[in-house]
C-alpha cells in the first residue's frame, strides 16, 4: 500500500512539474529569430565591367538625384531613416512592367499607412517618362507622390546607378520598347542604405516574400 501511495505521489509530482518544464524549453530555445541577409557586405564585384572600383567594405546606395511625378527632387537622402523597396521600369514596357507595377501596388497598399516604408520606381527611358508621364502612370497604380515615388534623371545616372548602385542589368533601347532591357528585381533597401532582399517583381510569392521581410526589417527598427 505504501509503495503504490509513493508511486502515485511520484506520478502526481512529474504531472505538476511538466508545465514548469514546457515553460522553460519555450523560454530557452523557443524564441525564433529571422536573419535577412545584408548584400556585398565586402564590396561589390564589377559584374557589368562598368562600375569604377570599390573597396572592400559594405556596399551602400550611392548618391542620387532625380525628379518624382510632382516634379520635386527626390534622392539618395530621402532613403536615410527609412526602409526603401525599389525597382527599375519604363511606363512603355510591353511585357514585365504592367505586372511588376501591379504588385508593386500590393506592397503599396500593405504598407500606406507605414510611414517608415517608401517605395521608388526609377525609370530607364528617362527622355520619354517625363514628370508629366510619371504622373499619368502613378495615378493609374493609386501612387501617392512620397509615398511611391517615379523618378525620371539622366539618362547616364540612371544606368550608372542601375548597375553599379544596385547590380541590375540594364540596357538602353534608345527609344525602341522592345529593345530595352532591365531587372525584374525589387530591391529591398535598409534604413542605412544598404540591400537587403532581391525578389522578381512579377512572382507574386516573391512579392509576398518582401513584404514578409520588410516587416521583419520594420520590426528589428523599432
Amino acid at each position: 500500500m505504501r509503495s503504490l501511495r509513493l508511486l502515485q505521489g511520484m506520478v502526481l509530482v512529474c504531472i505538476l512539474l511538466i508545465p514548469v518544464l514546457i515553460f522553460m524549453f519555450l523560454r530557452g530555445f523557443g524564441t525564433n529569430s529571422y536573419d535577412l541577409p545584408i548584400y556585398y557586405e565586402q564590396g561589390m564585384d564589377n559584374p557589368f565591367q562598368e562600375c569604377p572600383p570599390t573597396d572592400t567594405t559594405q556596399h551602400y546606395i550611392p548618391e542620387f538625384s532625380f525628379t518624382n511625378q510632382e516634379g520635386k527632387e527626390v534622392g539618395r537622402e530621402k532613403m536615410n531613416g527609412k526602409i526603401t523597396v525599389v525597382d527599375f521600369f519604363f511606363t512603355s514596357c510591353p511585357n514585365i512592367c504592367p505586372v511588376m507595377s501591379s504588385e508593386m501596388e500590393r506592397v503599396n497598399d500593405m504598407f500606406r499607412n507605414e510611414d517608415k516604408v517608401q517605395i521608388m520606381s526609377i525609370s530607364i527611358d528617362p527622355e520619354y517618362d517625363s514628370p508629366e508621364v510619371l504622373k499619368k502612370y502613378a495615378e493609374k497604380h493609386n501612387a501617392q507622390a512620397g509615398k511611391w515615388d517615379f523618378l525620371t534623371g539622366g539618362l547616364a545616372e540612371t544606368y550608372q546607378l542601375a548597375k553599379c548602385g544596385f547590380a541590375i542589368p540594364t540596357v538602353d533601347g534608345e527609344g525602341i520598347a522592345d529593345n530595352f532591357v532591365h531587372s525584374d528585381k525589387f530591391m529591398l533597401i535598409d534604413e542605412l542604405g544598404r540591400i537587403r532582399g532581391y525578389y522578381s517583381g512579377t512572382s507574386r510569392e516573391d512579392v509576398d516574400l518582401l513584404i514578409l521581410e520588410t516587416k521583419v526589417l520594420l520590426n528589428a527598427s523599432k
